[in-house]
């Protein structure tokens, strides 16, 4: 039999094995907007409390973005996807379990953070680049539509057993599957490199490796080190573009499901509006990556922020069903744009010796301004019982990102470019 020639590249399996694994994870950061009142009702915690702790959660989450970057570079990725699923799995799971806010904030602000720390985007992304050289952004944009798809199915499902078990059983159980998924998958399916198969690269002319090539020894001279760029004004104009960015991602993840029940739309239907955005994020990501290429990463920008500009007035001035699923899909359109520009706009302002340090970095400020503005969020609905404020800010915050947009200088940057 010559079955066995038309078997197909191994690295299409560890983009099925990571979309798989971000479907599950991604999906389950998303539940936190469903489980946000249930919690409020079983506790009498604040919205600023439940906020706080989400703040923490991307904080700590947002700086282990780096750490885990270096261990995934040292090691592997599979013991970095076990360990982080132990984490996130326990956090989960012992949510099902408390009773006092201080554990809350240690399961969720902690544990649950770190276990999102290693199963993300960027590690998937960066295993994904060394199974392909050619059709390396299909790749990429494959794997993550785990994430879109992950929070369409999980928030509904969660949703669901929450209505039916409580939201205690929620947790445990989504905690419980992320564990059985992920060490299956990562046992099975994952490995490090094409050279543990004897393989090389999709569409790569050189010669199998057996290790994965140390890039620090490879590439000794580097144009642009993160010094180096904080030193231009299009880094900042960038990274205040992606902090205003994660704000608004994050008030929505956090808060959409609150703020809709708020204006007695019912827990189904509002989960139905999460879900809806997470998937309508799949078409926006798609877009990006089939139109950066031709038309460049500021329009794109720009056209972002205008949207979400458009949608935060709406939401300011209508509050009915119509209006939050306007909302829902036109801001969930808007959610994974800047996610491919990160580092096809880094790497071009400054070559891609050290595009994903820098791009790291700036994802970790998107992280941070998310977890912020969700935070201010609760707070500010505490002092004045509405969300109304958040929304406003997030409105001035979307012009300021289009004044950004426009400014940053999109062309490859050289060192006699400093200009701050």
């Amino acid at each position: 039999m010559r079955l066995s020639r038309f078997r197909p590249f191994y690295g299409w399996y560890i983009l099925a094995g990571s979309s798989v694994i971000l479907f599950f994870v991604m999906g389950s950061r998303a539940m936190i907007g469903v489980m946000f009142k249930p919690l409020l009702y079983e506790f009498s915690w604040s919205r600023g409390a439940i906020s706080a702790a989400v703040f923490l959660n991307m904080t700590i989450f947002a700086l282990s973005l780096t750490f885990v970057g270096k261990l995934y570079d040292r090691y592997g990725p599979r013991w970095i996807i076990i360990i982080s699923s132990l984490f996130l799995a326990a956090g989960f799971i012992g949510i099902g379990f408390i009773d006092y806010f201080w554990q809350f904030m240690i399961l969720y602000g902690v544990f649950a953070a770190l276990g999102f720390g290693g199963t993300s985007v960027p590690l998937f992304a960066a295993l994904s680049s060394k199974w392909f050289v050619k059709h390396r952004g299909l790749a990429a944009s494959l794997a993550l539509t785990g994430t879109c798809l992950g929070q369409y199915v999980i928030v509904p499902a969660s949703t669901q057993i929450m209505l039916v078990w409580g939201w205690r059983s929620a947790f445990i159980i989504v905690g419980s599957v992320i564990l059985v998924v992920n060490f299956f998958i990562t046992f099975t399916v994952i490995k490090s490199h094409p050279g543990e198969l004897g393989l090389k690269p999709y569409g790569s002319k050189e010669p199998p490796l057996s290790h994965p090539r140390n890039e620090s020894i490879t590439k000794i001279v580097c144009i642009f080190g993160l010094k180096d760029a904080m030193g231009t004004r299009s880094f900042w104009l960038f990274v205040i573009v992606m902090a205003v960015c994660g704000g608004g991602d994050y008030l929505v993840l956090t808060h959409l499901v609150p703020m809709a029940t708020d204006h007695g739309i019912s827990p189904v239907t509002a989960g139905n509006m999460l879900a809806w955005s997470g998937l309508m994020s799949l078409a926006g990501l798609l877009l990006t990556g089939a139109t950066t290429d031709r038309i460049g990463n500021k329009i794109p920008i720009v056209f972002t922020f205008i949207l979400r500009l458009a949608v935060f007035v709406l939401l300011l001035n209508s509050q009915t069903i119509l209006s939050f699923y306007i909302f829902s899909l036109v801001f969930g359109f808007t959610m994974l744009v800047t996610a491919p520009i990160a580092t096809t706009l880094t790497g071009k302002l400054y070559g891609f010796e050290n595009v994903g340090y820098l791009s790291g970095f700036i994802t970790t400020i998107h992280h941070f301004g998310g977890g912020l503005l969700a935070f201010l969020a609760g707070i500010l609905f505490d002092y004045t019982n509405s969300y109304q404020p958040a929304i406003a800010i997030s409105a001035a915050l979307s012009i300021l990102a289009i004044i950004c947009g426009i400014f940053i200088k999109e062309e490859k940057h050289a060192m006699s470019d400093w200009d701050i």
